[in-house]
């Protein structure tokens, strides 16, 4: 499995722990969105897109089914998410 492209759309809202949303394709032929970004005691960890169930919980309806799997898209996503704030902070500086 490859991830050829990451795209992550920041979110605007400060007062919440969720800082952006992602997309990713895979392998050139499938593509995942809202995946969330949020931070938590100055880390960030991804959440995969869910829907809330009946009892008022959440369910994830894509997620991957291994954990070395999890960890490449984790890993993945998070830095093309500091890639992205790194760009931020270099432009303002100028």
């Amino acid at each position: 499995m490859e991830i050829g492209d990451v795209r992550i759309r920041e979110v605007r809202q400060t007062d919440g722990k969720l800082r952006a949303v992602a997309s990713v394709t895979i392998d050139n032929c499938f593509v995942v969105h809202d995946i969330r970004i949020f931070e938590r005691e100055g880390n960030y960890f991804v959440a995969m897109p869910s829907r809330r169930t009946s009892e008022g919980g959440f369910k994830d309806i894509a997620h991957p089914l291994n954990s070395e799997t999890r960890e490449y898209m984790q890993s993945t996503i998070l830095q093309a998410y500091r890639e992205l704030l790194a760009s931020k902070t270099s432009e303002e500086s100028e």
